[in-house]
């Protein structure tokens, strides 16, 4: 255990080798001015930020002089605005005291970081090597991950703000704090490397720190978007794997909770993948509704409410790979699939007369076709099949006949926003051909939105519609038995 840190220590013990000598300190606020003399009126040379680290000089009046290293910089700093650190073993409780408070408190990462980096100097081998080493670490992680969720965030900040985070960003990396920028949707995402939270995995660690560091190394928006099909299979795999090795059972209720919610996403992520490579799905499906229904609700903190129905959706997305595939009946209005262009399904609507070579509609796709989920109405005019675009996006095709037209096909989206995360869904056929009952969930462009609707079949628009189907006559009524005991979207 003596060398696990090893390199983490190396890095942050830079910022401090030529300053330990003469002394230390650690600037704990913003703006701090470093002056040419010690007084206000004196010209400021640069302007110092939390958590950055400063070689003590000497004292003149109420400032200190110091030198910064990284700018190449001397100057003085009033004393109330640095706390002075003397590196040695003694002093390692106390900044693990501090600690402690600062890896709670919103905007002090800069500052929370630096002294991580003040312990690992500080403290001796064996301490770095035990239980505080990892509180430590789990600290830094817990810090990094918050401060690239906080600059993820910073669309609707001011410019004050915007520089004071990026001014926090640089100190961070001077401490070697590593993050991944990518672009999503047009917006630009950071996302700490993780390299804290995999030491806490491979240390002795507490459940609770085992469960922080898995849940900041599998974060959905964290997966690189440029990864190629493969690529992405086998970063689902591996997010997979790390979630495992933390005892859900062992953790408070809340906590639990967010690592079943994130195994639900990831193993939904899997189920979709194995159909893609034509390998069996079922278990991948099976353990991401298991882990879903394994949450306690009563347990869900208002921040996790969001992550609720983010899970249920991803989990609802691939559920039709835990049923198993329906024969068609003979000479019954059924769909039919083929392969068509390289990567695509082709689904055509056949009957008696009808067959595969000569359609009655026939529409071809990149996403996955669920042949078992496809129903047909009682007066054979309409027909509900779900189609899989992506891992978290299922759309509703419906196929329609009219008078006039024949048979056509609808294709019915989760919602009208830029795909996300959703899913729309059949729910039950109302009796004399004209209408049907459909339930969609999706969220995307900061937007959520639950919806039980009683649609038109000629024109897909809806009649009515409410977000608690008990609200709509239609659904008590005509609401499908087998929807309702499958469906996520009553939970």
């Amino acid at each position: 255990m003596r060398t696990i840190i090893a390199a983490t220590a190396l890095m942050m013990a830079a910022a401090f080798a030529e300053a330990a000598s003469l002394g230390t300190a650690i600037i704990t606020q913003d703006r701090v001015a470093l002056r040419a003399s010690p007084r206000d009126s004196a010209k400021q040379q640069a302007q110092l930020w939390q958590g950055e680290m400063v070689e003590i000089r000497s004292e003149r009046l109420d400032y200190l002089q110091v030198y910064d290293y990284g700018r190449e910089r001397g100057g003085f700093v009033r004393a109330n605005q640095v706390r002075r650190l003397t590196l040695a073993a003694e002093e390692a409780p106390e900044l693990l005291a501090i600690i402690r408070f600062v890896r709670d408190t919103p905007g002090s990462e800069a500052l929370g970081i630096g002294l991580v980096a003040a312990f690992i100097q500080a403290a001796p081998v064996e301490v770095i090597n035990g239980d505080a080493g990892s509180e430590a670490l789990d600290a830094l992680g817990t810090l990094a991950d918050r401060m690239a969720r906080r600059a993820s965030g910073a669309a609707n900040t001011n410019k004050s703000a915007e520089a004071a985070l990026s001014a926090h960003l640089d100190v961070a990396a001077r401490y070697g704090v590593k993050f991944a920028n990518y672009e999503r949707d047009g917006r630009m995402r950071l996302c700490y490397e993780g390299d804290a939270f995999r030491r806490v995995l491979a240390m002795r660690s507490t459940p609770e720190q085992r469960a922080r560091a898995v849940l900041g190394l599998t974060r959905a928006e964290c997966v690189n978007p440029g990864l190629r099909v493969t690529e992405r299979y086998q970063a689902d795999e591996l997010r997979a794997e790390v979630l495992d090795r933390v005892d859900a059972a062992a953790l408070p209720g809340y906590l639990k909770n967010r690592v079943l919610m994130r195994r639900a996403s990831v193993w939904s992520a899997i189920a979709y993948q194995h159909t893609r490579k034509n390998l069996p799905s079922d278990a991948a499906a099976n353990r991401a509704l298991t882990e879903l229904g394994g949450i306690n609700k009563a347990d869900l903190t208002d921040d996790d409410l969001a992550v609720y129905a983010d899970a249920a959706m991803r989990a609802s997305a691939s559920r039709w790979a835990v049923l198993p595939a329906v024969a068609a009946k003979a000479r019954a209005t059924s769909i039919v699939t083929e392969a068509g262009e390289a990567g695509q399904t082709c689904v055509a609507l056949v009957d008696a007369k009808r067959d595969i070579k000569n359609p009655l509609v026939r529409r071809c796709t990149y996403g996955i076709v669920w042949e078992n989920s496809a129903t047909l109405n009682r007066e054979g005019n309409a027909l509900a099949l779900a189609v899989q675009q992506t891992d978290t996006w299922r759309e509703l095709w419906i196929f329609r006949k009219s008078s006039s037209d024949g048979w056509t096909i609808g294709v019915l989206p989760p919602a009208t926003m830029t795909p996300e995360v959703g899913y729309a869904e059949f729910a039950g056929w109302v009796p004399g051909g004209k209408e049907m009952l459909v339930a969609r969930e999706a969220s995307g462009d900061g937007k959520y939105k639950r919806n039980f609707e009683l649609l038109r079949l000629d024109t897909l628009t809806p009649m009515r519609q409410a977000g608690d189907p008990t609200l709509l006559g239609a659904f008590q009524r005509w609401q499908d038995p087998a929807w309702k005991r499958q469906t996520l979207s009553l939970r």
